[in-house]
């Protein structure tokens, strides 16, 4: 199944969280993670249309990795693989 945004969505590939602390404690899978920050984009929409009919087209692309606000995007799944979908304004920042 293809997914395509509308709108100034993105569609985001979290990020899988370490499973080790920094003092070195491995996580076991059991373990309540916390949400993840990061993702890489898969696909994005066209843009965000102005009152005019003109299009804004969006900041990011697909293969960017991005910081995005952690209960901003919503959780979808598609198959076995889990996605979220972000508004462009829960995008922090482009990782590069």
């Amino acid at each position: 199944m293809k997914i395509k945004p509308l709108s100034d969505h993105i569609l985001i590939a979290p990020v899988s969280q370490e499973e080790k602390t920094k003092s070195g404690i491995l996580l076991p899978e059991t373990a309540e993670k916390e949400r993840p920050e990061q993702g890489k984009v898969i696909a994005v929409g066209p843009g965000r249309r102005l009152p005019s009919g003109k299009r804004i087209p969006l900041e990011v692309k697909k293969g960017n990795t991005v910081l995005f606000t952690k209960y901003g995007p919503n959780e979808i799944k598609v198959g076995d693989k889990e996605y979220l979908i972000a508004k462009e304004e829960d995008i922090l920042a482009i990782l590069e």
